[in-house]
């Protein structure tokens, strides 16, 4: 039992978000949902998947009321976010660093 609960943290600590925007390219990320740019001009390093699921959120209209995949009913992009504040939670001490030397990140 004690294996399994480690298994399941382990894999708690895994977000897409949070790994997109962990260390980003020319410190630089791409946000847009089914073609729509976000209104998002930068997000900060601290807590930066939960921000990037926040920007994926607030961007351009879309005639599409769907707001992606889902898995029974909840949009991935929820259950994304939930696993992302764990994520995010696990890496704070090395994101503080880098809010304090690179600044926030630039959104494209």
């Amino acid at each position: 039992m004690k294996g399994f609960i480690y298994i399941l943290l382990f894999l708690s600590t895994f977000s897409c978000s949070t790994i997109k925007t962990i260390n980003p390219q020319n410190n630089h990320v791409n946000i847009s949902h089914y073609g729509k740019k976000s209104y998002c001009e930068n997000i900060p390093r601290i807590y930066s998947g939960i921000s990037y699921n926040l920007c994926l959120l607030y961007g351009e209209p879309s005639t599409r009321v769907n707001v992606g995949s889902s898995f029974n009913g909840i949009p991935f992009v929820f259950i994304d976010s939930a696993f992302s504040v764990v994520s995010d939670t696990v890496v704070l001490p090395y994101t503080i660093v880098m809010q304090a030397n690179k600044g926030s990140i630039k959104v494209n």
